[in-house]
């Protein structure tokens, strides 16, 4: 993939669409999902020696859910996604480290 083509296609996956689903409604409740997204990439080209050229490059696109908007009789309120794989591994940390310190 050429540099160029990279480039139109972080252009294309770096998006609002990409942060915000779609909204559902039910009920009279809007809910619309949103998510943390991060990417990164890379490109370059080169030549040998005997004359070859070539060139390349690369993206990618990680999207976590980060919560969602709810609007319920005109109000609008945030409800944050909890990540309990997370969650279970920093308090897994904190007590390895309370226990450590706490024999010390």
């Amino acid at each position: 993939m050429k540099p160029t083509e990279v480039l139109t296609t972080v252009k294309d996956s770096m998006t609002a669409r990409r942060v915000y689903a779609e909204p559902i409604e039910r009920d009279g409740v809007v809910v619309i999902p949103a998510a943390r997204v991060s990417g990164g990439g890379g490109g370059g080209s080169g030549t040998e020696t005997d004359g070859r050229e070539g060139s390349g490059g690369g993206f990618a696109v990680s999207a976590k859910p980060v919560g969602a908007y709810v609007i319920k009789a005109g109000r609008v309120s945030w409800r944050p996604a909890v990540d309990v794989n997370r969650l279970i591994t920093v308090l897994g940390v904190v007590a390895v480290a309370a226990l450590v310190t706490r024999s010390r």
